[in-house]
């Protein structure tokens, strides 16, 4: 399919499938942000609270090449398509202000410690108080109950303590953490999912509810059942890059880079055995099961290696794609970022950013063939809609003079 043949019938004149869909969010570094970037790409109107001196991803390296000061990737990358207002949330009058912008909201998302935003006055019975339907997403890194949920949480603690860490990195090597933000990342996306399930529920019933979610949850959840078979007593092992279900399957050396392949339908054996000129294992017993190959998974792992060391990786590539078998080469980000297949899918949109430059910021994942989304707006300079938001909500010229003077925005 062409890639104008998929948009042919899109609308222009809407920013996404959940326009109109208000997000208040009260939130730092990227579990939280992370949530409320799905809505905003998903063309929700996004209010990010900040503190006056601005929360602590826009302070965070790496930063984007280019004038000083520099921009935060983070910040460039997690808030885009929101707008940004000021206001300090530990103060009375701050807090007042949120609840009159959250009697507005659909959704609420913030991730700070638990029983953070309830001191400030801004829990969930706070806003329940201010909008008896509001949806408040929290994210932490343990929940809002249980024996953990008061300790401080971070991604690579919760891929320690979920056991992911353990099952990463090569089999004879240590433990790794991912190079991602993958708990993080998980957990706002299982933020903003639960958030748009509360809203369906909301709109059928009245009701509003607190939905919590924790990155340990996140990562448990997303571990292919292996916390089953730890719970049974059958633990997995760390297999670098080899599969448990598959064999031949890892990352293999060729003749000036690496490629990703291996093979799981029985189909896809037959042709790679004849590809690698062993034709007489296509259909003999030993090797015509996934299971018989994974019991001579060494085995069939070196007739693959031995055969593709040998070959450089565009040959490899070519000769598995004619034979329909999955394969990749391993590249960098840079690489990737070069990719007419990324660029034909706009995973890299030209962005202006606060100091006028232009970036090439990742684009949403999903494609909507009626309501197409995009990265519409850069990450705001801090403070760059506090005016024009609270005028929205009614703080007239007065008020918000007041406010900026007593340091509150």
């Amino acid at each position: 399919m062409e890639k104008s043949e998929f948009y042919r019938n899109a609308r222009r004149d809407l920013p996404g499938p959940i326009a109109g869909l208000r997000v208040l969010e009260a939130t730092t570094t990227w579990a939280g942000p992370m949530c409320a970037c799905v809505l905003a790409d998903l063309g929700a109107d996004v209010i990010k609270a900040e503190l006056p001196e601005g929360e602590v991803a826009r302070r965070l390296p790496p930063f984007l090449p280019g004038p000083q000061p520099q921009l935060s990737c983070m910040h460039t990358t997690v808030n885009r398509n929101k707008r940004s207002l000021t206001l300090d949330l530990r103060r009375r009058e701050g807090a007042e202000v949120f609840l009159r912008l959250a009697a507005r909201a659909d959704v609420v998302v913030e991730n700070f410690r638990p029983g953070t935003m309830a001191r400030w006055g801004l829990g969930y019975a706070d806003l329940r108080a201010a909008k008896p339907d509001i949806v408040y997403v929290s994210i932490s890194g343990y929940g809002q109950f249980g024996p953990e949920h008061d300790q401080a949480g971070y991604d690579p603690a919760a891929q320690a303590a979920s056991g992911f860490i353990s099952l990463n990195g090569e089999a004879d090597g240590v433990p790794v953490k991912s190079p991602t933000f993958l708990a993080d990342d998980l957990g706002g996306l299982h933020g903003a999912v639960a958030a748009l399930a509360a809203l369906r529920h909301r709109d059928r019933t009245g009701e509003g509810q607190h939905i919590d979610v924790a990155l340990l949850d996140a990562l448990l959840f997303q571990s292919n059942g292996y916390l089953t078979l730890a719970a049974l007593g059958a633990p997995p092992r760390r297999m670098g890059s080899q599969f448990v279900v598959a064999a031949p399957a890892n990352v293999y050396r060729c003749r000036d880079g690496h490629v990703m392949a291996g093979v799981l339908l029985d189909s896809h054996w037959k042709r790679l055995a004849r590809l690698i000129g062993r034709p007489e294992l296509a259909d003999h017993p030993d090797y015509a099961t996934p299971r018989a190959r994974v019991e001579r998974r060494d085995e069939v792992n070196e007739l693959l290696a031995n055969w593709l060391e040998t070959r450089p990786v565009d040959e490899v590539v070519s000769l598995f794609k004619a034979e329909g078998l999955a394969v990749a080469p391993v590249r960098t980000y840079a690489e990737a970022a070069r990719d007419p297949h990324v660029l034909e899918r706009d995973m890299l949109q030209s962005t202006p950013q606060e100091d006028g430059s232009i970036a090439p910021v990742t684009g949403p994942a999903t494609k909507f063939s009626r309501t197409p989304t995009a990265v519409r707006s850069g990450a705001p300079a801090l403070g760059a809609h506090t005016d024009e938001i609270l005028a929205q909500c009614g703080f007239d010229e007065a008020e918000r003079r007041r406010l900026r003077e007593a340091g509150v925005i």
